[in-house]
């Protein structure tokens, strides 16, 4: 649990908060919310805090990817409720993070691992995400089918997966599609 003032700055937090981010309360007190989430999660909570410090509902949950210390990431759910004060201005918010159960090597996944994907493997992999045919990719990105194939191959070794279903879902387990957004695009901390 961390509380934050109306800035959305964390001005205090439990243990279990400084332990699930791996960091000390002089390292995250004073800084954003934002500073402890993976960089998707800006896109989908300023609305709901948008939402709170404008008096239209009390609080909101919502599924986010948080970061534990500098380099690793985790799934969890996110509450955020409305503090108010005189007047029924909003004067802070509490935020209560419930991570997933995840397996241990899950949770030392990099959150910012070397960047891994060509700028021409992010269009293929966003365009692979929505469901885009080989043949749709080659005429849209101006490459032979082979071409697309190639690299559709490259990601698939480099992720580890063994078709284009797992690639997806693994682009989308380690951060490196955004999450929340429609088409999906590539994180620009992963691509050279």
């Amino acid at each position: 649990m961390a509380s934050l003032d109306p800035g959305l700055r964390i001005k205090a937090a439990n243990a279990d908060f400084f332990r699930l981010v791996s960091r000390l309360s002089a390292g995250i007190c004073g800084r954003s919310i934002y500073d402890v989430l993976h960089p998707s999660a800006r896109k989908i909570l300023p609305q709901h805090f948008t939402r709170l410090s404008n008096g239209h509902g009390s609080r909101f949950v919502e599924r986010v990817v948080a970061v534990r210390g500098h380099d690793r990431v985790f799934s969890a759910e996110i509450t955020g409720i409305a503090i108010k004060g005189e007047g029924d201005d909003l004067s802070g918010v509490v935020v209560l993070m419930c991570p997933d159960n995840e397996p241990a090597e899950a949770a030392a996944r990099p959150t910012k691992p070397k960047q891994m994907l060509s700028a021409l493997d992010a269009r293929i992999l966003e365009g692979v995400a929505t469901g885009a045919s080989t043949v749709q990719l080659a005429s849209r990105l101006y490459l032979s089918r082979q071409g697309v194939e190639y690299h559709v191959g490259l990601m698939l070794r480099r992720f580890k997966a063994p078709n284009r279903a797992a690639l997806v879902s693994r682009a989308y387990s380690m951060g490196v599609l955004t999450v929340g957004t429609w088409p999906p695009r590539t994180v620009p901390d992963f691509v050279k």
